[in-house]
């Protein structure tokens, strides 16, 4: 099955739009209790094939559960670089974190034995023609970085920046509320 298959199985499965709703002017983020309608800007548009090909890769739901294995992974990999859409997955790191910080662990564990399909450096349609073997293993590193104090300070690293940046607008509006 090549990627462009499975990436339309995905979201016939979890009824998005047939490009994932990158031709969208705005996407949902579902809450517990509400739900937050954003605009959907040209760089989310350019890769948000690439974060639901993750999904597909390590099979992940769509619930905040999956979506905190995906965000460890992605920081891992190092798709913080890439900003604007790396302050999203620092963004939602910090907010699985709460939620879920052993998916986010787990998440983690694995982007470090992976290069990030940001990283690849190939076309759209490239990468859609690949099957999902051929995908896996592209990505694999021939070295895997492992899980030792190092890398445990790293990730602490990515906990605290991911936590401010989730953080961040409630901060602001206490120290606008209290000055």
């Amino acid at each position: 099955m090549t990627i462009a298959q499975a990436l339309q199985q995905f979201y016939k499965d979890n009824n998005f739009a047939k490009d994932g709703g990158e031709s969208e002017d705005t996407f949902e983020l579902k809450f517990k209790f509400f739900t937050l309608k954003l605009p959907n800007s040209q760089f989310r548009k350019d890769v948000i094939h690439i974060h639901d090909i993750q999904h597909i890769l390590y099979n992940c739901d769509t619930s905040w559960k999956g979506e905190s294995f995906i965000a460890g992974w992605e920081i891992a990999t190092g798709l913080w670089k890439h900003i604007p859409i790396g302050f999203m997955s620092l963004w939602a790191m910090g907010f699985c974190l709460l939620n879920y910080p052993k998916k986010v662990i787990q998440g983690y564990k694995s982007g470090l034995q992976s290069r990030g399909i940001v990283d690849l450096q190939i076309t759209k349609q490239e990468l859609l023609n690949l099957s999902i073997d051929e995908l896996k293993e592209k990505i694999a590193k021939k070295k895997p970085t492992k899980m030792n104090i190092l890398q445990w300070a790293i990730f602490l690293f990515w906990i605290l920046v991911s936590q401010i940046i989730f953080l961040f607008p409630f901060l602001l509006i206490i120290v606008l509320f209290f000055s």
